[in-house]
């Protein structure tokens, strides 16, 4: 049996009013086959999966083309196939545990279908168009962004055609900033455990000094406080930016 739904949709940070729509997408077609009567929605994912597969593309495409508005076509189309690659999102649907939240029929349950490469890669798929027909686009742009995205990439020259993030540490970029800042070091705290002892959801607290603070939801302790730094990170960051402009 799948885990708790409520724990895959804190760890998305979305909640569906469509919970047919929801479950649908953790649907495998062999669920369908083997166990029709028991399937607890309409139809499995295949087709959301091809919507998920288009809308994917298209907002990875959008933000890079923000991100870098100088660089060539052919740089953005090869950061663009490494993001959408099947081997960037079984990461991402590793970290979510995806596979503890699928519909299976017996035989692929049996099989280790749970954690396929093949059938957790075409479930992110169908989670993203589910929660672009749940909740639209700005919230299926927030969760790529968080979750594919990941991290801010820049150029690596000395590789001529790889983009590699600038930053995937962000607990030590945060860290090293507040020193930098002459600010106190970064202190962190769990605040909050949510969902089954198989498939719980952490929200770690991150404080420097009395000013700066923020907290983020993740599957471990340890993804759930790098988001959390690196939201305190990005907003010392932009106030720095705000300031240095302000001074021009």
């Amino acid at each position: 049996m799948p885990a708790d739904l409520g724990a895959l949709e804190a760890a998305i940070g979305h909640v569906f009013r469509d919970r047919e729509l929801f479950q649908r997408a953790l649907t495998h077609k062999s669920r369908m086959h083997e166990r029709p009567g028991e399937t607890p929605c309409t139809g499995d994912n295949e087709q959301l999966e091809f919507l998920g597969d288009a809308i994917l593309g298209f907002v990875v495409s959008e933000c890079l083309v923000r991100r870098f508005a100088a660089a060539p076509e052919g740089r953005l189309s090869k950061l663009k196939a490494h993001l959408v690659s099947s081997a960037r999102l079984f990461e991402v649907a590793q970290t979510l545990a995806l596979g503890d939240f699928l519909f299976l029929g017996r035989g692929e349950e049996m099989s280790g279908g749970r954690s396929k490469k093949t059938l957790l890669v075409d479930g992110l798929e169908a989670i993203i168009a589910a929660i672009f027909l749940d909740g639209g686009m700005e919230v299926v742009r927030e969760f790529v962004g968080k979750n594919v995205l990941d991290a801010p990439y820049t150029e690596d020259e000395e590789a001529g055609t790889d983009i590699q993030p600038a930053i995937t540490n962000f607990k030590s970029a945060l860290q090293e900033l507040a020193q930098s800042r002459k600010l106190p070091q970064p202190r962190y705290a769990i605040v909050r455990e949510r969902g089954p002892e198989h498939s719980k959801v952490f929200t770690v607290e991150v404080r420097v000094g009395k000013e700066w603070n923020g907290q983020a939801d993740g599957r471990t302790k340890k993804i759930a406080a790098q988001r959390a730094a690196r939201g305190v990170y990005e907003r010392l960051m932009q106030e720095a930016t705000a300031g240095s402009l302000a001074v021009e």
